[in-house]
């Protein structure tokens, strides 16, 4: 029988953290005297006192997790936290719906980004330091999946990243829990740093914490309407350029260049792919603009043009402008960086640098095959030959990612949206980047007006692209549950 204790014991632990973190913006509108500080009370003891029921029923069972268990565990967790995370933006004086109000906690769970929530200059601080804190915290967690639970599960390629500590799946749980710690510390001193820098260059102390909370989680929520573009200042969009950045690369390789070992961050063929992106995109954008818009200042433009870059390709989704209105050239650039995201093991999302790596590796070793039929040809990774199972896996990830992404699209048609919106919300919730293109989803636009149905169809997608596909997908399978 598939026992489901050590299931809802992590999940108890994480409701009751999550129970912790809602005291946070409750202390903070009790400072300034709003009223929600009441619906933040209510909802950490509602969300404690189900964590801490969950935790003391099934305490001391963690140690006999199976794979099954865990390919379990993911989504049960992000379902778990994103549910009772809604439970503010539901009673809050926003009084939103609960489709709405689990929209928007789905979307910041996940970091994507894209919110229902219109009029941000007004709304209520502690809001929008719980959205941050969502953000904050879905991002960590992704970071301990990747590194711990995805490689164990073999999940689209990511056993390539498999840690040593990692052997077996009964060990998951006390190795996660000591890396975490480390991960713990990188991720909030670039916070903290992050922080520290906005506030020097201008930011008020609770923009600044705000934004650095959603920047290092490349997440992309803000505390005004116009996001980024409402600071106008270009060391401002300098520093939340860098801090996407430095959100994107693997924070493994963080750990070991702390240990005294810095020559992996820089060596990681991944993270020279990232940045050589980056630099071509930007190049493109800015002579793009420069020839439609002789004269136009080219520091203004280079900026621009980096900012919005790096926050779609890292899944962030700021935006500083519409990039919508820069022509069709650009629309079709950003829509393709929504897809690519950043690097295996950081707060990113999209497909991910490697598997764009290993996907272009395998072709070129395929079209080599072609042209000499009898050499010997082998795709390699990091300087090291790709497995066959780690290059079927890549490649079936892929193939179901644009499946995912198709479904999705043709479903969003059928709630009435017009395909040029339907396939950019679906590009945008599967990829997790937030703003889409268009009036209606792009940086300009909101998510509120779209039809209820479309919104439970992205927050599935949501779930979808930042759990990687297959620990969703897998549980739908009768197989998965006879074996």
């Amino acid at each position: 029988m598939f026992d489901i204790r050590p299931i809802v014991l992590v999940v108890g632990i994480l409701l009751v953290t999550l129970g912790i973190a809602m005291l946070l913006p409750a202390l903070y509108d009790a400072a300034v005297s709003n009223p929600d500080w009441k619906v933040f009370l209510a909802s950490a003891v509602v969300t404690s006192f189900f964590g801490v029921s969950m935790a003391l029923m099934t305490w001391g069972s963690a140690g006999t997790m199976t794979l099954k268990q865990a390919f379990v565990l993911v989504p049960a967790v992000w379902v778990a936290l994103v549910t009772f995370g809604a439970l503010p933006f539901l009673f809050s004086e926003l009084q939103l719906s609960i489709t709405d109000a689990f929209f928007e906690s789905m979307s910041g769970i996940t970091t994507t980004g894209s919110t229902v929530i219109s009029g941000l200059d007004t709304t209520p601080p502690g809001l929008l330091l719980w959205r941050s804190l969502l953000q904050w915290l879905g991002g960590i967690g992704i970071i301990v999946m990747a590194v711990s639970i995805l490689p164990i599960l073999q999940v689209g390629g990511m056993q390539m990243f498999k840690v040593e500590a990692f052997d077996t799946p009964e060990k998951v749980l006390p190795s996660a829990a000591a890396l975490a710690g480390s991960i713990t510390v990188v991720y909030v001193s670039f916070t903290v740093l992050a922080a520290i820098a906005l506030w020097a260059a201008g930011m008020s102390f609770f923009d600044g914490i705000n934004h650095a909370m959603t920047t290092i989680a490349t997440g992309g929520y803000s505390t005004r309407d116009a996001s980024v573009g409402a600071f106008d200042s270009g060391l401002i969009h300098y520093i939340i350029t860098a801090g996407m950045i430095f959100g994107s690369l693997p924070f493994v390789l963080y750990i070991q260049a702390l240990r005294g070992k810095a020559s992996p961050l820089f060596r990681d063929t991944q993270v020279q792919t990232f940045i050589g992106i980056i630099l071509v995109a930007t190049a493109a954008m800015v002579t793009y603009q420069m020839l439609q818009q002789p004269g136009v200042d080219v520091e203004e433009r280079l900026r621009a043009s980096i900012f919005n870059v790096v926050s779609i390709l890292t899944g962030t989704g700021y935006a500083t402008e519409d990039y919508g209105s820069w022509g069709p050239f650009a629309s079709i650039v950003f829509f393709t960086l929504m897809f690519i995201g950043g690097c295996s093991g950081s707060t990113s999302c999209g497909l991910k640098i490697f598997r764009v790596q290993v996907i272009t590796a395998v072709a070129l070793s395929h079209l080599r095959r072609m042209i000499y039929p009898h050499g010997v040809f082998i795709p390699k990774y990091n300087r090291r030959a790709i497995p066959e199972n780690v290059s079927a896996s890549v490649m079936s990830f892929f193939f179901l990612f644009i499946a995912c992404f198709g479904t999705l699209a043709l479903l969003l048609t059928f709630t009435g949206l017009d395909p040029v919106t339907a396939l950019s919300a679906a590009a945008t919730s599967i990829a997790n980047v937030g703003p889409g293109l268009g009036a209606e989803v792009g940086p300009s636009g909101n998510f509120a007006g779209l039809p209820d149905a479309a919104k439970w169809l992205m927050s599935l997608g949501m779930l979808l692209g930042r759990l990687e596909l297959f620990t969703v997908l897998i549980l739908l399978s009768p197989v998965f549950w006879r074996s």
